[in-house]
């Protein structure tokens, strides 16, 4: 029997002073005890014990009224008893296992590598060699053979998976296997590390990749220089897009990637249009632009799909150019709609696209955009593009502004007013549009063709954009 002075009180185990509130300094003292605990456990039972003293001072510490600090440079006791907390809990997980279920994870991701992993023949080998190793290794802690049946991708995979599924079967204790699950795991990591170390394609330089591919067998003695330049006009002319894509894919320099689209654009065949139609799919911005140079009608349907991708501003750039030399009028009104976006690096390219296409519907949201909008770049790109769509509605818009306090605006009013008086003293039809084969050259000196016009390198407002 005692007096009860040897007993410990119950708010003393809560974490509690005598008022029964929960203090920091209590909660402190019960994390340095998990802390000793967790160094001391030598089951998963006694971790899992840990792992409950920490959640009820997770509670306790949800619930407690401690005091806020009243300086800024003051240390918050909450935040220093979360943060502690926090570190105990990796500890504990850091303490636990290893388990049977870590090795089949790391397995897994193995036979992933060897399936989706393009190796060379090198690396072929170098695999091979990786999973026999492995194999012989798991025999000492399993029983049963576990060597491949074959040297191909498939056999190796097939050997990974019967070791986890093994593996699996085992039921392997934490505690009284311990042992064998850490071997199990130093084998499974010891092959990632093979696996890590043989040779694959992304390995090699590119032009040994392309060499091996066959991009280059189309060369004798060739003068070009660089010889990547002199194989991909080869394969253009015999019209092979596959390889054109495979330099494009393969070769990062500027130089290769502008020959390469232009390469594309050229050839302008059904491959070269799947391939960059496929592309722009997956809003790749370098397919977009070789579907504009070709004027693919097709793809309109997709480009305007993007018309509204406000968060890529990019994209938005490059599709709206596409869709103005492409020049389908079913753009029109989603361009249109583009004029009063938030976005004024935005707003000029489709202004310029509106004026490529040539559409009458759009003279009215270009004079409102030449009236109202607040850059002057995007109002020199509505009279640039009234210009372009040429009525002389459209040229008296863009005419009235002649004495713009804007230069980029004044020189393209001036231009329309020039292209207005040509074409008054020329006594054209009302309403006669600049970009008619027939008119073009008499009332403005610019290019008519979309790729023409968006490369028109006397147009003052090109060297803005």
């Amino acid at each position: 029997m005692t007096d009860g002075d040897d007993e410990t009180p119950a708010d003393e185990e809560s974490g509690a002073d005598e008022t029964g509130d929960v203090t920091a300094e209590d909660l402190e003292t019960r994390l340095d005890e998990a802390e000793n605990a967790i160094d001391a456990a030598e089951t998963e039972a006694d971790l899992d014990d840990v792992e409950e003293t920490l959640d009820a001072v997770e509670a306790d510490l949800e619930s407690a009224d401690l005091p806020e600090p009243e300086e800024d440079d003051e240390a918050d006791p909450r935040e220093e008893l979360e943060s502690r907390l926090a570190d105990l809990r990796d500890a504990l997980d850091d303490a636990r296992g290893p388990y049977a279920e870590d090795v089949v994870d790391v397995l897994d991701e193995a036979a992933t590598t060897l399936a989706e992993t393009e190796w060379t023949e090198t690396g072929e080998d170098e695999i091979v060699d990786a999973v026999e190793a492995f194999a012989d290794d798991v025999a000492e802690t399993l029983d049963g053979s576990f060597a491949p049946d074959g040297r191909d991708v498939e056999a190796l995979v097939d050997a990974v998976d019967a070791v986890a599924d093994a593996v699996s079967d085992a039921a392997l204790d934490p505690d009284e296997d311990a042992d064998d699950v850490a071997a199990l795991l130093d084998a499974a990591d010891g092959l990632v590390d093979g696996l890590d170390a043989a040779e694959e394609w992304d390995d090699l330089e590119t032009h040994v990749q392309l060499r091996a591919q066959g991009y280059y067998d189309v060369l004798g003695h060739y003068k070009d220089f660089p010889p990547e330049w002199a194989a991909l006009k080869e394969w253009e002319k015999r019209g092979n897009v596959e390889m054109v894509l495979l330099a494009l894919d393969s070769l990062q320099s500027d130089f290769m990637e502008r020959h390469c689209l232009e390469a594309l654009a050229r050839m302008n065949d059904d491959a070269a249009f799947e391939a960059m139609h496929q592309r722009a799919g997956k809003r790749d911005k370098p397919g977009i632009e070789v579907l504009g140079k070709m004027a693919a009608e097709d793809a309109v349907e997709t480009l305007v799909e993007y018309v509204d991708a406000d968060s890529d501003p990019q994209l938005q750039k490059v599709t709206f150019k596409a869709l103005g030399e492409i020049g389908s009028k079913e753009a029109t009104q989603a361009l249109a709609d583009k004029l009063v976006m938030d976005n004024d690096q935005v707003r000029p390219y489709a202004a310029r696209a509106l004026g490529l296409i040539g559409d009458t519907r759009a003279v009215d949201p270009l004079a409102d955009a030449l009236a109202d909008d607040e850059s002057d770049r995007v109002r020199a790109a509505a009279a640039w593009a009234l210009r372009q769509i040429g009525t002389e509605r459209a040229l008296e818009a863009a005419a009235e502004y002649e004495d713009d306090p804007s230069f980029l605006v004044q020189n393209e009013a001036e231009r329309a007013a020039d292209a207005l008086a040509v074409a008054q003293a020329a006594q054209l039809p009302r309403n006669a549009a600049t970009n008619n084969s027939e008119n073009a050259s008499a009332i403005q000196n610019a290019p008519t063709r979309p790729n023409q016009v968006y490369s028109d390198a006397s147009s003052s407002l090109v060297s803005t954009l």
